[in-house]
Parts: structure tokens; sequence; C-alpha cells
């Protein structure tokens, strides 16, 4: 599985976003995958995932397939989405 983060840089909610990135990274020693939901590829994961909203957290299967999704702020906890990365 996998886990993607969706927002755009310079936002009033960045710093909450950066925030949860570093926790999650001390906590579980992984990566979640940024992405700029204006960047090409941002732009077409958006498209299939149907984000419309910022921030936004999904986790897929090994097959692209939406698992759990998370919009907008407050973010999830840790536990929600470190079940996804293992």
């Amino acid at each position: 599985m996998s886990v993607m983060v969706f927002y755009r840089d310079n936002t009033d909610y960045t710093r909450a976003v950066t925030d949860f990135l570093h926790d999650f990274k001390r906590r579980t020693a992984r990566d979640l995958e940024e992405i700029n939901p204006d960047s090409t590829r941002g732009i077409d994961l958006c498209k299939i995932y149907d984000i419309v909203e910022y921030p936004s957290v999904i986790a897929t299967d090994e097959e692209g397939k939406m698992r759990n999704l998370w919009r907008g702020v407050p973010l999830p906890t840790i536990d929600e989405v470190s079940y996804y990365v293992q």
C-alpha cells in the first residue's frame, strides 16, 4: 500500500502538513509521497482520485485502488495513516 499527501506550498495549511510529515517520519521511520496538485502528475492523480480539496491524504493498495481518503484539515492521526504504510 502507499500513501500520498496532496498539498500546495505557501498556503495557510502548509505548516500543518510539513509538521505532520516530519512527525510521521520521526515516529514511523517512513516517508509519505508528497504530491503537488499543480504538477503534471498531480493533475492526473487528482482527476483519477477526485481530489478537489487540499490538503488531502489518500491511501491506495498495490493496484492503485483507493483504500481511504482524508480531506482538508484537521489532518488524520499518524496512527490512522501508519496502518496503510506497513
